[in-house]
Order: C-alpha cells, then structure tokens, then sequence
C-alpha cells in the first residue's frame, strides 16, 4: 500500500489559483506531471544474491583410491535397486576435514540432455566410521549432496535406492519378472572436483537367482548370485549398461575374429529367442558391413543387448562397446512382419564410431553434470541415421525395397512438416534440452528433434552429389572411412569441429561443402531437401495404398497413420497421437489426445475411417463427420477434404542410373 505525503495549504492555494486562471483551452493540453514521490534509498531495494559457487569444477587429475560400488537388483516386485558405495577420501581431505561433494549423473551420454533419474533417488545415508553424516543438497546443483567429512576419515559409507518406475505412467520401466536394466549412472554417486576418466570404480551386482546377463564390462568372479566386475574408469562403468534376465541367449557375431562382437539376447518368453540360422546370418553381416564401411573398429568388445518385449521400456541408445536396444516381441519368430524395427541395430552399432569415437566437441564433457551443447547433432545423430539404414539394408535385416519404403515415409514427413518455415534444421538440435523428449500438443509446427531424420536427408543429398561430381568413382563411404575410422583399435573420443568436418568432406571431393550444409542447416523452407533422391534417380509420389513399411511400422506401434490424407495418426484406443499442423482436421478444430470415436455415425477402426476417406473423393461430398470424446464431452467436427488415400512412395525417374540400389548394395 503506498501513502501520499498531504499538501501545505500554501501550496494548495497556489495551485488552484493557477489552475482558475489558466485559459480555456489548456484543458485540452498535456498536464504538467506532479513530482515524484521520495525514491527508496537504493539499500532498501531488493538484490539478486549470489549464486553459490559450492561444486568444484571437474579437474584431470587422479582421484585416488577405488570406489567399490554393489547394487542390489533382486527387487523385482517393489521395482526397487539398493546401492551401497564406499568411497576413499582423499588423502588431503582426510588429514584436515571438509566438504566432499557427491554428484548425482544427470546428463547421461546419448541422451544430450539432463536426464537423469534424480526423482527416483531416495534413501540417502552417509555414514563415518559407522556414525551417520548429516549431508546436504546443494541448493543450486540439486544433484550435488555436500558431504562434512569428518577430520581422519578414510572413507565414506553411501547407501540409497532407486525408485525405478512401477508403470510407465512414471517414467521408463527397468525391472520386470524376467528382465532388468542396470544403468550404472542410475545407481552410483561419484565425488566433484574430477574428470570422470580419472575416477576408478569397482561394481558388484547381486541379480536373482539363476539369470544371466550381458554388459561391455568383464567380470573377475561370482560367489552365488553375486557378479564382480574388474575395476574400470566411472566413465566406462557408466558407458557399460547391463540387461540381464530369466530367459537369455548370447550369440557369437563375429566367430573367429580378433575383437569378438556378441548379440545378448533377453526376452518375455523363451521362445522368443528362437533366432534362425539365416537370421542369425543377418546380424553378423551387419558386423562384416559395418567393419568394409569403416575400416576399423573402436572397441576391444563390443556388446550388443537386446530386450525383446512388451513389458521392459524401449530403449534404443548407444555406448563406445555396447548398445542398450528393445525390439518387439516377435523380432525372430514374426521376421516378415517386425522389419519396420530392424534399422536400430544398425543404428546404435553406428555410434561406436559417429558419435562415442568421433564426437562434436561441445558434446563432450569431463563428466556427466557439465551441460553438453548439441550443435554437431546433424552429424552424430543425422548421418548415423543414414548409414542405420544402408547397414541394415547392406546386411540384410530389411530388404532394398523395404529400405526405400522407408525413405519415402522420411522424404513425405519432412517435406509436408509446416514447422520447417519458421523453425531451421540447426534450431532442433537444442531440442533435447528444450523439450527433453516429452509429448508435443503439435509436433510438426514445433518440429522437434528434426536433426535425426531430416539430417538423413542431407547426408543422401552429399552422397549423391559425390557420387555425381566424382562420376562415382567416390561416396560418402569414402569420407565414413577417412573421417570415422582413424586410428583403428582407439576407443578414445576424438573430437571436431565443423571446419573439420568439411575439410573431411573436400578430402574427398572438392567442393563448397561448407555452404552446402549451411544452407541445409541454417535456412528456413517449405519443402525438404529432396534433391539427393531426384539424383538417385527417384522422385516422391502418393497413392491410395500404404507401402510395406508403412504397414510394418503401423503394425508394431498399434497406429494407423492418416497424416497426409485427413492429417492426424490414430493410436490405441481410438486416441489421436498426433494432428498436422495446418491439415483438414487440424483447420477444423481438430487436436491430439483426443479419442475418435465414430467416423460418419459407424464406431470407428481404421477400415471405417479408410473407406469414409475413399467415398469423400467425390467433390460434391458431404465432409468427413468425426465424434470425439474431449475429456468429458463429446464434439461432431466436420472435416472437409476430398483428396482420398494418400500414402508416400518413391518412384523411378524413367532414364535415370538407380544410385540408390548401388548405395544399399552390399560390399565385398
């Protein structure tokens, strides 16, 4: 409340005085502005206070001494992982007393982002010499707990839980009745003030009785059910996950070689490890391809984990020697059908050299609380998706055809996507930080993580263009080699920078690569860019039938996907996953997250809803009548549009060489 000082009556007079002999008109004019009131005295203000400077910055010197970390994960009705770490204190620490920081991972390698489970870590007990620490959480870095060391303590006691996800309602499942996830970031703290590759950890795992498990990391013993594993920088503990189940099966992919690749196997049921022997030959040409298209490795091992399931939450994320992978159930035993899911192996295999080996430098970091910047992500994560499905069509997972089924779906989504006018293809590389992977209301006007598949795009655009400028005597095999396949045998991350970067690409073909991919990058369009299939000897093209891998796909995700035709996706339960920006439905008034109902006044399914499409060609037709169910009401919304069936295809430019099919051509 704000209190006016009251006027003499001196000044009083004066001012009416004034204001009756003022002339008629200045009514009419700007008043003169009374003074202002007594300004607060600037110490009575309100400051900003200082941000804590409370969490030693990361130094690359030696923490000393070995963490020793055990994980219970025996817990599988309560979903719930106990851990218990001693931590050495270092010698200087120890002889004087003081602060030693525990942090808490939370930007977790692949992820670009802060991911960290935080909210699922409970129970924390610090204890010296057996006598409870009252710790404290950093009130800025909240996955920072300050430790008083006590003066003579050698090391500390640290038990907590992770409270890992019950129902998906509450994050990513991890522990199911025969299947688990242990992510070391997940289960360990680890002392500020380090470089995380100057910290050594040695881990045990307790897992139920009778289950196997594969991991990156090798193990020195066993006693019951109880797995030590040799000692390891907490980097590579971190970057070594682990599935382990009831049901398990490990296959050799590489018999016979030097480096030795494995395919660990965990499933729902048993029978869904049944690979066959040409399957199994799938998998293993995938390690040959990938070793002719690089010409190296960056792995003394390398693990693949895959979960086949429909309980334990899909995952599909990349690791220097490993890969945490879920496919469907089915993966082996329906092969025709679960094609649509095959590109990930491939994929993730990938990264050991795009993205774990060679990396943009702002995404690395000397541990795992410094923020990462994404700026590089077109090419870690933009052509690793380009070459997850040259591998996987070179290999044999999906077919050619299958391959190009797929394109088409990429080549249709980013080119009808709205957003790509307001928002470049750089700008969606902050995404995983904006948005941290949540549900969009309208994905395709905010055009989120668009680097991944759009840069697909891009990088067929280069490989085209290679080819034709160097009247195919070279590829962007030749730059995957040159640029990802230095040093042979390092798993040591080798950083760049986009000047590298181009200069790679002119190593290759001289060319003005850097405005190339700067227009790609950094302009604003209505269409995508399409021209590496238009030199392949493509073009895009839409008819009333879905290709094969549009099918593949609608059937794995439980879909059915009317994006260019009406414009909206429909998933379980008659609920729409998504709305096009600027389609019918959405000019209608149609939006996500609603359940469709009825189509034309017939209980919808996907065949209802196809033939209401089909019969509105007519141009003199009625439009499409949708009832949806909003929350607690019900709306009839009219959709008018008269343009059918429309599911993209890529079709042969007649008189043109077919680049593509000598792209997806295996190598020898």
């Amino acid at each position: 409340m704000c209190l006016l000082r009251p006027l003499s009556p001196s000044l009083l007079a004066a001012l009416l005085g004034a204001a009756l002999a003022a002339p008629a008109h200045a009514a009419s004019q700007p008043q003169p502005q009374p003074q202002p009131l007594p300004q607060t005295p600037p110490q009575m203000l309100p400051q900003m206070l200082p941000l804590p400077d409370s969490v030693p910055p990361p130094r690359d010197v030696a923490f000393g001494g070995t963490i020793r970390l055990a994980v219970d994960a025996t817990d599988l009705a309560r979903h719930i992982l106990s851990v218990h770490e001693t931590v050495p204190v270092p010698a200087s620490l120890a002889a004087s007393g003081g602060d030693l920081t525990l942090l808490y991972p939370m930007w977790v390698p692949g992820d670009h982002s802060p991911t960290g489970t935080l909210d699922q870590f409970g129970g924390l007990v610090v204890k010296a010499a057996g006598v409870p620490v009252d710790w404290v959480r950093d009130s800025v870095t909240v996955s920072a707990f300050h430790v008083p060391v006590p003066k003579g303590t050698h090391e500390l006691d640290v038990s907590f839980q992770l409270l890992s996800p019950v129902s998906p309602a509450e994050g990513r499942v991890v522990m199911t009745p025969a299947m688990l996830n242990v992510q070391w970031n997940a289960v360990s703290l680890y002392p500020a003030g380090y470089f995380t590759r100057r910290i050594d950890v040695q881990a045990d795992l307790r897992l139920p009785h009778g289950w196997q498990y594969g991991t990156a990391l090798r193990a020195h013993g066993t006693q019951g059910d109880t797995v030590a594993f040799d000692p390891v920088p907490y980097n590579t503990l971190v970057d070594s996950p682990l599935f382990a189940g009831r049901y398990f099966r490990r296959i050799d992919l590489a018999p016979g070689a030097a480096v030795p690749v494995t395919l660990n196997l965990v499933a729902d049921k048993p029978a869904e490890l049944a690979a066959t022997d040409a399957q199994i030959g799938a998998h293993r040409a995938l390690v040959a391809q990938a070793g002719l298209l690089y010409g190296s490795h960056h792995y003394d091992h390398y693990d693949f984990l895959l979960a086949l399931t429909d309980e334990l939450g899909g995952i599909g994320l990349e690791h220097h020697r490993s890969s945490e992978n879920s496919g469907p159930r089915g993966y082996f035993t329906d092969w025709d059908k679960t094609f649509a899911a095959r590109d990930l192996l491939a994929h993730e295999y990938t990264h050991s050299w795009n993205g774990k080996y060679r990396r943009p430098a702002d995404l690395w970091a000397p541990n795992f609380n410094t923020p990462q910047r994404g700026s590089g992500l077109w090419v870690y994560e933009g052509q690793t998706q380009y070459w997850g499905y040259v591998l996987a069509a070179r290999a044999g997972l999906m077919t050619q055809a299958q391959v190009i089924d797929a394109l088409a779906e990429v080549a249709a989504l980013y080119d009808t996507r709205r957003g790509r006018t307001w928002r470049p293809l750089q700008d969606t590389t902050n995404d995983p930080v904006i948005a941290r992977r949540a549900p969009l209301s309208w994905r395709s006007w905010q055009c989120s993580e668009d680097y991944y598949s759009e840069g697909q795009l891009v990088w067929l655009d280069a490989d085209t263009l290679i080819r034709q400028l160097s009247g195919g005597k070279r590829s962007l095999d030749d730059f995957a080699r040159h640029f990802f396949g230095t040093h042979d045998g390092s798993f040591v991350t080798s950083t760049y920078g986009f000047a590298d970067l181009v200069q790679a690409l002119n190593d290759i073909q001289p060319y003005d690569w850097a405005s190339f991919l700067r227009r790609r990058l950094d302009r604003t369009s209505t269409h995508a860019p399409l021209d590496g299939f238009t030199r392949a000897g493509y073009r895009l093209a839409y008819t009333d039938r879905p290709n094969d891998f549009m099918t593949s796909y609608e059937a794995l995700r439980h879909v059915a996907d009317f994006s260019y035709s009406v414009g909206f996706v429909v998933g379980k339960g008659g609920t729409l996953s998504n709305v096009e920006w600027g389609s019918p439905a959405w000019q209608a008034g149609v939006t996500r997250d609603a359940q469709l109902v009825a189509v034309n006044g017939e209980a919808y399914d996907p065949a209802v809803l196809k033939d209401a499409i089909t019969e509105a060609r007519d141009p003199h037709a009625a439009p499409i009548a949708l009832l949806l169910k909003e929350g607690d009401r019900y709306v009839t919304i009219a959709v008018s549009y008269h343009g059918g069936l429309r599911y993209p295809h890529l079709e042969r430019l007649p008189g043109t060489p077919d680049l593509l099919a000598g792209i997806l051509a295996p190598r020898h």
